[in-house]
């Protein structure tokens, strides 16, 4: 199994010349900012058979980026709540997931798992067996107390792909504005990886966004991330199409 990163929350799994990409981007939001790392053309990574988003939030979700990339008939699995987003942005070939749901796609067994979104909307885990591995990938996850139970229904992750970035946001319209982090920080990141019995934690959702007071990443988040793995877990910090092989 190869995981390929992509910019910002993007992962790329290949298992015998098939491949799946998770939250790929290439439309940066505005309201984020000036994006802080460069993004390409998703099909710059290579082909896909399959599309995973993890949920609707722009940084994630990019349907126009994916039918420019691998057209409007490529297989896109999405939490179930959002199956009509998907297909009003003209993607054909949507299929809404639940907890728990289990799918088939060439050599991988792709299965929906627990997240908790920051702003409260739907959003989910994304679970890739193949070739005798298996990692998830967490979207831009909370802390939450659903990793004691991911582990023990499907066992432990040889890579699990989790936010570090802590951020603290105050969006326009959304009041009172909270001091508190919308996605794991790294600290919070290393212990969930722990809990899972990864191998190996790969660090996402950093880098691209940083746009004060709107959103803000937390401090120092690199070192404190590998001061925290350090004799835990084992840490690949990837930077955008490098690919670590399980």
């Amino acid at each position: 199994m190869n995981i390929q990163k992509l910019p910002w929350a993007g992962i790329r799994v290949e298992v015998e010349n098939t491949a799946i990409i998770i939250d790929p981007l290439y439309h940066f939001p505005a309201k984020l900012g000036e994006p802080q790392e460069s993004f390409f053309p998703l099909e710059s990574y290579g082909s896909a058979a399959a599309v995973l988003i993890t949920h609707q939030h722009a940084d994630h979700f990019d349907p126009q980026a994916i039918i420019s990339a691998y057209g409007s008939d490529v297989p896109v699995f999405v939490p179930v709540e959002i199956v009509n987003l998907a297909t009003t942005n003209g993607l054909k070939r949507v299929t809404g997931a639940t907890i728990g749901e289990t799918f088939t796609l060439g050599p991988f067994t792709i299965i929906e798992a627990n997240s908790v979104d920051g702003s409260g909307d739907p959003q989910v885990s994304w679970i890739v067996r193949g070739g005798g591995k298996q990692m998830i990938h967490a979207g831009d996850t909370l802390w939450h107390g659903y990793w004691w139970k991911m582990v023990k229904t499907f066992g432990a992750f040889d890579a699990a792909c989790l936010p570090i970035n802590g951020a603290v946001t105050q969006f326009p319209g959304v009041t009172p504005f909270s001091d508190q982090p919308i996605c794991l920080t790294p600290e919070q990141a290393v212990t969930a990886a722990e809990i899972l019995r990864a191998h190996t934690l790969i660090p996402i959702h950093f880098k691209a966004a940083h746009h004060p007071p709107i959103y803000t990443q937390t401090p120092n988040m690199m070192n404190r991330l590998t001061q925290s793995a350090m004799g835990r877990i084992n840490l690949s910090i990837l930077q955008t199409k490098e690919v670590f092989t399980i």
